[in-house]
This record gives C-alpha cells, sequence and structure tokens, in this order.
C-alpha cells in the first residue's frame, strides 16, 4: 500500500508542478495522470486471480506481468482514455494515465534488487534492453520512500497555493 501511495503522491507532485506551465493541466487531469500512476500496479491482480485460471479461460497463455511493461501500459492507458467522452478529452487523458505510468516505472528503476541491475529489461518488453547497473536507492518496503513523496506532496500543494493566491 504504501508503494501506491508513493507512486500517487509523486505524480500528485510531478503533475501540479507541471500545471503551472502547461494550461489545460488542471485538477481534473492531474487526477488522471494518478490514476495512471497505478495502473502498472495493476499486475498485482496476480494475488487475487492465478495467471493460470485467467489462462485456463482464455485457452491461451497469461501472464499478470504483462501490464507492468511499456505495452502493457500503452495498452491500459488506451483503454482508459476511451472511457472520455471526446476525442481531444481522449487524447488528454491518454497522455495523462501514460504519464502518470512512465512516472511509476521511471520511481521503480533505482531500487535495490538482488542482483544489482535494473529490470529495465523487463519494463521494455519486448524490446531489448540492456540491465545497466541499478543505483540501489531503496527497496519497496522502504518507509522512507513514503515519507519523502508524502513531504514532497505537500511542499509542491503548499507552493501551489501560494501562488495561486499571488496571482
Amino acid at each position: 500500500m504504501a508503494e501506491w501511495l508513493t507512486h500517487v503522491l509523486l505524480a500528485y507532485a510531478t503533475f501540479r508542478i507541471l500545471s503551472w506551465y502547461v494550461e489545460w493541466l488542471d485538477s481534473q487531469w492531474i487526477s488522471v495522470g494518478m490514476v495512471g500512476a497505478i495502473l502498472p500496479d495493476l499486475s498485482r491482480l496476480n494475488l487475487v486471480i492465478s495467471s493460470d485460471i485467467i489462462s485456463y479461460f482464455i485457452g491461451s497463455e497469461f501472464d499478470w506481468f504483462g501490464i507492468h511493461t511499456a505495452g502493457g501500459i500503452i495498452l491500459l492507458s488506451g483503454i482508459g482514455a476511451l472511457l472520455f467522452r471526446d476525442a481531444l478529452e481522449q487524447q488528454k487523458a491518454f497522455i495523462m494515465l501514460l504519464s502518470g505510468s512512465i512516472s511509476h516505472i521511471l520511481v521503480d528503476l533505482p531500487q535495490r534488487y538482488a542482483d544489482g541491475k535494473m529490470i529495465l529489461d523487463m519494463y521494455a518488453f519486448p524490446l531489448p534492453l540492456p540491465r545497466p547497473v541499478t543505483p540501489g536507492w531503496y527497496v519497496t518496503p522502504d518507509r522512507w520512500v513514503v515519507l519523502v513523496a508524502f513531504v514532497t506532496a505537500i511542499v509542491v500543494f503548499f507552493a501551489d497555493q501560494h501562488r495561486k493566491s499571488v496571482k
């Protein structure tokens, strides 16, 4: 749960700062970007419904991890964008869902892994990318990561409020 919170808070901070420069990026679209930040972790549905069960019902191989790849987030962003009313809103929704998902992937890259390398190749599947050495800044259960995300979001929130009051 803390990992989802981290991704959502960092997406909020990122998109709120971008809203200072992009005119159409208002609270509605920031919220859509925040939803996009958790799309890659829909792969965790494997904790509830096994990939084997899905494979059995569809009659083909299936793996939830496909959601946590570039192709998966593009597909989910496209499906999510179809829920919006017109073409312009669909384009904005796609951009925000995909941007939120990309922010998720970028936050995950410097994690510490057992072999000391980034899982960049898994995110970019099916593209054959190398696995560079990770800086290993944190592991998923580290609590300080969510604390940094929370403080960042609070600082950006108050900076945004100050900007609005000055205008």
